[in-house]
């Protein structure tokens, strides 16, 4: 006769993650919180760029239906080298996507270390903790770390006010449409 253990083993919790290059730092953001990704190249035409003087890293908005997303220069809000980036990543339940250099590889993440206290003020925000794999320490982004509350109302009012401007201009050279009688 077999008796079940009375201990059980905490079961492990694991999680997808993308693993992605941004300048030379690999970073990861778990899979779940990714809705698309997209070749930089399939946006042209789509993004119009935007300028905010006190959100350095937003450099362009999409539109989608009634809502903006906006397109965060990952290397620019790490304070990394810019390199050319060829992919975004649109964030799920989110106004937020991704611009960054590429995918390193899909792969599972077992345990999220806490940050150590050397991360401080923006980086805990940043950061969701620190995974390690195949021996390496790789930071694990935190999806609603990117833009700040402030930050989104700062971009909402200028790109309110780019489509209030655009709609003004196409209202004015409208032709007139008079009826014929």
């Amino acid at each position: 006769m077999r008796f079940e253990s009375t201990h059980k083993s905490p079961t492990v919790r694991s999680e997808q993650i993308i693993l992605f290059r941004c300048s030379s730092q690999l970073l990861a953001i778990s899979s779940a919180s990714v809705q698309e990704v997209r070749s930089v190249d399939s946006l042209a035409g789509v993004a119009s760029e935007i300028i905010v003087p006190g959100v350095r890293t937003v450099r362009h908005a999409l539109q989608r239906g009634d809502r903006s997303i906006y397109v965060v220069n990952v290397a620019l809000h790490f304070g990394l080298k810019p390199s050319p980036a060829s992919l975004i990543f649109l964030l799920r339940k989110s106004r937020v996507a991704l611009l960054l250099d590429g995918i390193e590889k899909m792969t599972t993440m077992t345990r999220l270390q806490a940050l150590p206290a050397a991360f401080h003020n923006d980086e805990r925000r940043w950061y969701r903790g620190l995974t390690v794999l195949e021996q390496n320490v790789i930071p694990v982004v935190n999806p609603a770390g990117f833009l700040t509350d402030e930050e989104f109302i700062q971009l909402d009012l200028v790109t309110n006010q780019d489509r209030q401007e655009l709609a003004a201009l196409a209202s004015a050279n409208a032709p007139e449409v008079g009826l014929v009688t």
